[in-house]
This record gives structure tokens, C-alpha cells and sequence, in this order.
């Protein structure tokens, strides 16, 4: 039996992704978009998706509504989540004139009625230098430009790269590279074949696997939990 590495793992991974309709970004790829490594948002394409849902909005208040997005308020990692948090799920309030007054309109991020209006991108070994530290999270997934998903990944066939392992490494990156996770909606510990799902505030005991593709019916346990979350919970027709 051919011996097994935390690679072929990432690219099981990112096969489950791009069989869910997921485009596919190489490091190479990645890494030509930014301008440097500190960036953590895929500028063009959230301009890109600004643009697009919000077509009756004038330029100059989407781009206020960029700005706020890509300066948040606070030194504070739990604090710029919760503020993004807000702009993601309630739009983000920007005023214009017109005919001379002044009105009050919000800027969506994602369409949430119509989901095939978004960009969905799996992103692996996405490199980010904070603070001259470098870090590179297994898989990053994005969408619209945003980083919403951190997932973790450890080689199964080691004994002692556990999800719990997973999940540490993920509160390392946590504290090397705050900025990534500011824009955080989930984080995945898995060593390939156990996964749990949880969130940046969520110690060990709350993460918590997906069971079910259509939260209905179960898995059978032969199933690998990652295939499940993935398929489940990171399905683009919900």
C-alpha cells in the first residue's frame, strides 16, 4: 500500500470542492492576484462582485463600502469579525446624493437569494505574511473575494496528527495571522477522514462534525466526515 501524505489529503480536499462547483486557485495563481502577501482579501474579485450586486448603487459609494471592508475598526480580532459579520449579513450602510438629497442605501457582499450569483474559490496552501511571520492554512476558501472558510487538514495515516492537532494549528494561525480571520465565518479540523467544524470564538468541545449531505439522512460511518461536511455543509445550492 502506497504511504499517504498530508498532500494527497489537500487534494482530495480541493477534488471534493471543485466536484461541488468550486473554481480551483493555485498558490502560483493566488500569489499573482495580490499585490503582497499581506493581503487576505482577493481585491479585484470583491470589486468584482460589488459591482455586480449592487448595480444601481453609484461607483463612489461602493467604493466607501470597500474601504469599510477592508478597514475595519478595531485592533481586535473577535471585534472586527463580529463588525464584518454585520456588513456580510446586513449589507453595509453608504449614503449619495440625488437630485440633491441625500439618501440611505446598503451594499451587499453575497447574494443570498440567488447563490449562483456568487464566486465561489477553493484556494490551497494560501501563504500570509503578518508581522514577518509567514503562514500557509492548507485550504482557504472564498467567496466574492472573501476568505470565509479556514480549513485545516493532518495526515491520517499518522497516529498523532489528530483533529485535535488540526484544530491547534488553527489557534496558532489565529494568533500569527489575525487578519485572515477577521473576515471568518468557519474553521474545519480534520486529519483527513474525522473532521469538525467550528467557529474563531468555539473552543475544542464545540467543534462539532456534519453528519448529513441533506440533513436528513446520516452518513454510514465508512463515510469520511470530510466528504460529508463538504458536500453538506459547503453545498453552493442552499
Amino acid at each position: 500500500m502506497a504511504p499517504i501524505f498530508e498532500s494527497d489529503i489537500e487534494e482530495f480536499v480541493v477534488e471534493l470542492l471543485e466536484n461541488q462547483g468550486f473554481d480551483y486557485l493555485s498558490p502560483e495563481e493566488q500569489e499573482a492576484e495580490r499585490k503582497d502577501l499581506s493581503e487576505v482579501v482577493l481585491l479585484k474579485r470583491l470589486k468584482k462582485a460589488i459591482d455586480e450586486l449592487n448595480p444601481t448603487i453609484p461607483d463612489e459609494a461602493k467604493e466607501e463600502a470597500l474601504k469599510q471592508v477592508l478597514n475595519l475598526p478595531s485592533q481586535n480580532l473577535i471585534d472586527n469579525n463580529e463588525a464584518f459579520h454585520r456588513m456580510l449579513t446586513e449589507g453595509i450602510e453608504v449614503e449619495y446624493l440625488v437630485e440633491g438629497n441625500i439618501r440611505g442605501d446598503k451594499v451587499k457582499l453575497i447574494d443570498f437569494e440567488e447563490i449562483a450569483n456568487n464566486e465561489f474559490l477553493a484556494c490551497n496552501q494560501f501563504t500570509v505574511i503578518e508581522n514577518n511571520i509567514n503562514k500557509r492554512p492548507d485550504v482557504v476558501i472564498f467567496i466574492n473575494g472573501l476568505p470565509l472558510v479556514v480549513i485545516e487538514l493532518k495526515n491520517p495515516a499518522d497516529e498523532n496528527a489528530t483533529v485535535a492537532k488540526a484544530f491547534t494549528q488553527l489557534q496558532n494561525y489565529k494568533n500569527a495571522i489575525p487578519s485572515l480571520f477577521y473576515y471568518n465565518g468557519i474553521l474545519i479540523a480534520s486529519d483527513g477522514f474525522d473532521a469538525k467544524a467550528g467557529t474563531i470564538s468555539s473552543d475544542f468541545g464545540r467543534f462539532a462534525a456534519w453528519k448529513s449531505v441533506d440533513g436528513i439522512r446520516e452518513d454510514k460511518a465508512t463515510i469520511p466526515q470530510i466528504e460529508t461536511l463538504i458536500k453538506g455543509m459547503l453545498r453552493k445550492d442552499i
